[in-house]
């Protein structure tokens, strides 16, 4: 370590610019995965939520609702149909209402509608079931989150996107960077390395130095990145408390496993940091090896 230390300080401007381009590449892949990872579980939660309502004539007879339940059930298409009765209603109504007294006396639930709320297996089978049931008989209106989801979707494809675009001219630069600055490291160390070749030294044990020298900045550069994303997180708790108000919990399915990514906990970092850390692994073994086969052919 004090090896690799001592060789670092002595080219301090290389040092130093390839530190940076690493800490800044770090940082913002770090950030990207934090924001497709809410974007993900947004989209996750709205998708969870009831995505169909039907509200009936107030005076609808039960049979009606029924008929459209077995209709829907029919398609093989809902995953859950949860009836809301006139009596319901008004709970949730009053539970909206608490606060003016003026609003709930002049409710009663003789006035409310029945409704029918639908969780369906696809959003593309929204609008179908919608226009299915807006013909039936008792049926008053249909309304649906298609045009959020939509939204999401393509919010969620377009940062996909720029996010594949960006970073991977970020790693790019990181690499050429890393890569000229162990360069010029080994061009200063050529008549070393032709020693060490003519004393029998192989070439892994030549590339050992430059390889741990690249690795080490990785390292310092995904600490450094990791201790900035998660103080700008706690820093933030207090406005994603507010903007999430009424979500619970997002949840978000990261590399096939379901994890928590708000309220903020210690497995979302730790997964950040795992992320962060095999990019920066990427980067520094990709340049140390392509810097050293220039000179080791």
């Amino acid at each position: 370590m004090n090896k690799v230390i001592t060789s670092l300080r002595r080219t301090p401007y290389q040092t130093f610019a390839a530190l940076s381009v690493l800490f800044f590449t770090l940082l913002l892949s770090g950030l990207l995965f934090i924001s497709l990872s809410f974007l993900r579980g947004l989209l996750d939660y709205v998708e969870t939520r009831p995505r169909v309502i039907i509200y009936f004539q107030v005076k609808s007879p039960v049979k009606n609702i029924t008929a459209v339940s077995e209709l829907l059930k029919s398609t093989n298409k809902t995953t859950k149909i949860t009836y809301i009765s006139q009596e319901k209603a008004f709970e949730i109504y009053k539970e909206f209402t608490e606060n003016d007294p003026l609003l709930l006396e002049m409710t009663s639930p003789e006035i409310l509608p029945p409704s029918l709320e639908i969780d369906v297996k696809k959003p593309e089978y929204l609008p179908e079931l919608a226009e299915l049931v807006s013909d039936q008989p008792g049926v008053d209106e249909v309304q649906y989150q298609q045009d959020i989801i939509e939204n999401l979707l393509k919010l969620t494809s377009n940062v996909r996107s720029v996010t594949f675009a960006f970073f991977s001219y970020l790693m790019f630069m990181s690499m050429i960077v890393l890569t000229t600055t162990l360069s010029f490291k080994i061009a200063l160390k050529r008549e070393e390395i032709s020693i060490l070749r003519l004393l029998g030294a192989t070439n892994s044990y030549i590339r050992k130095p430059f390889i741990y020298e690249s690795v080490f900045l990785g390292v310092v550069a995904t600490a450094l990145a990791n201790v900035f994303l998660i103080g700008s997180l706690l820093s933030m708790s207090a406005f994603f408390d507010q903007y999430f108000t009424g979500i619970p919990a997002l949840a978000a399915n990261v590399f096939g496993i379901t994890l928590t990514v708000w309220p903020f906990n210690v497995g979302f970092s730790i997964i950040t940091f795992a992320v962060t850390a095999i990019f920066s692994l990427f980067i520094t073994l990709g340049s140390s090896l392509i810097a050293t086969n220039r000179y080791l052919k």
